[in-house]
Order: structure tokens, then C-alpha cells, then sequence
């Protein structure tokens, strides 16, 4: 086995979404994902908790997302200030547009998995209200800004997932804020 090599959380990461979207994910073992990563299985719990953690890395939008944040300048209003940190997470998918499209497919198939996703997105909702209040953001703004920020993120990335061929996530970022505002303002 290629133990040694680098890169074994990329390579299991890789191997799972492989295995996923052959297979299955109820059908994937920890075992297979391994093999097919060529490490040991305690290799893989090194890295994951179990077989659903690989689909979700650990907190790596939401670091992404409050780093860009702490960024906007302190005069910006919270909910513009959330358009503009979500336009970061371009950063994130830039160039891996397929693997993405291939993870959602496999998160959209089953439902423990979307409930997986939508932990991750409260998460992040909570992580971004978190930094607005030490912005100085009161409540309730600073809830309803990252809530509001979350929901328009979640239809943004489905809509650019779906997208055959989608402009830069920051885009189609701006267009659902936008879509938001024509909503709010009776358009």
C-alpha cells in the first residue's frame, strides 16, 4: 500500500467521491474507500470521523467565509457585507467545478446527507452572526444578515450547480442578492 505517499486526504477524498458516484453511498465502505485511496482504514479515521465527514470537510468554507468577513471594511452594511463574503467562497469552488457538481450529486441522492449539508449551512449561519455581533452588529440584524446570507448562498450554489455552464460563483452570488432585493421591494 502506498501509505507514504502525500496527499492521503486528498487521495481519500478523491477515492470516496469516486466510489460514491459508482456505487453509492449506502453501498461504499470505509474499507473500499481506502483500498481504492491505497491507505490503511486507520489512515482514513485519521482523517474523517466516518464516510459521510468526507463530503463535508471541516470547517473549510465556513474559516473561508468569516476570514472574508473580518475583511469588509466596518461601515458596510451587515447584509451588503454578506454579499460580499459569500462572493469570496469563488475562491473555493474556482476550478473545481465538476467535482463539486459530482458531490452534490451524490448529496442530493440521499436524504442523511442533505441533512448533513444543511448542519453545515446552520454552521455557517451561526459562524458569520458570530462575527457581525463582534463587528458591533446587534441583534436581531446580525442573525437575520448571516440567516438571510445563507439562504440566498444556498440558492446561489444550487443554481450555479445546475448551471452547464455558470458564471463565477461570485455572480450568480450577486444575482440571487439581487433577485432578493426585486423580492423584498415588491418587483
Amino acid at each position: 500500500m502506498g501509505r507514504w505517499e502525500p496527499n492521503a486526504r486528498g487521495r481519500l477524498e478523491q477515492a470516496a467521491l469516486d466510489l460514491y458516484s459508482e456505487r453509492g453511498f449506502d453501498a461504499t465502505t470505509v474499507k473500499e474507500i481506502a483500498q481504492r485511496a491505497g491507505v490503511t482504514e486507520r489512515t482514513f479515521f485519521r482523517h474523517f470521523a466516518d464516510k459521510r465527514e468526507v463530503l463535508f470537510p471541516a470547517h473549510a468554507l465556513q474559516d473561508v467565509l468569516v476570514a472574508a468577513l473580518a475583511e469588509v471594511p466596518a461601515d458596510v452594511p451587515p447584509l451588503d457585507a454578506v454579499s460580499v463574503t459569500l462572493q469570496s467562497a469563488t475562491d473555493v469552488f474556482e476550478g473545481r467545478g465538476e467535482t463539486v457538481r459530482r458531490r452534490q450529486a451524490v448529496i442530493a441522492a440521499h436524504p442523511e446527507l442533505r441533512e448533513r449539508e444543511l448542519i453545515k449551512l446552520a454552521a455557517i449561519a451561526a459562524a458569520i452572526a458570530a462575527e457581525l455581533r463582534r463587528r458591533a452588529v446587534a441583534e436581531p440584524y446580525a442573525s437575520l444578515a448571516a440567516e438571510t446570507g445563507v439562504a440566498v448562498f444556498k440558492t446561489a450554489f444550487e443554481r450555479w450547480v445546475n448551471d452547464p455552464d455558470p458564471p463565477d460563483f461570485a455572480q450568480v452570488v450577486r444575482d440571487t442578492f439581487d433577485a432578493l432585493r426585486a423580492v423584498t421591494s415588491g418587483r
